[in-house]
């Protein structure tokens, strides 16, 4: 079994910075995908950046120049910089794993950590 578990949420006022970590524990032969979703109240979760084993990245248009994921073997990050209100949600980790060589790959999903930003 595979386990996510991410750390870093919290409150912090518009304008600044909060780094959220997730680190994958388990059984694990390799890791291709990490990503970062998040979703806000009373909205869809939404992706937010992704980052591949080979360290290509993307992000959705939204946070585009303030967020920058990057990875260390299992564990993923997400530096979020000028932070605004509307950043507010439950950010969630997101990892496709392969546990042993010539197994399938398998999705999964951390708890989810609270970042609130205030006006």
């Amino acid at each position: 079994q595979v386990q996510l578990v991410e750390s870093g949420g919290g409150l912090v006022q518009a304008g600044g910075s909060l780094r959220l970590s997730c680190a994958a524990s388990g059984r694990i032969f390799s890791i291709n995908v990490m990503a970062w979703y998040r979703q806000g109240p009373g909205k869809q979760r939404e992706l937010v950046a992704t980052i591949t084993n080979g360290d290509l990245t993307n992000y959705a248009d939204s946070v585009k120049g303030r967020f920058t994921i990057s990875r260390e073997r299992n564990t993923v990050y997400l530096q979020m910089n000028s932070l605004k209100p509307e950043d507010t949600a439950v950010y969630y980790c997101n990892a496709d794993v392969k546990s042993r060589s010539l197994y399938p790959t398998y999705n999964y999903w951390g708890q989810g950590t609270q970042v609130t930003v205030s006006s």
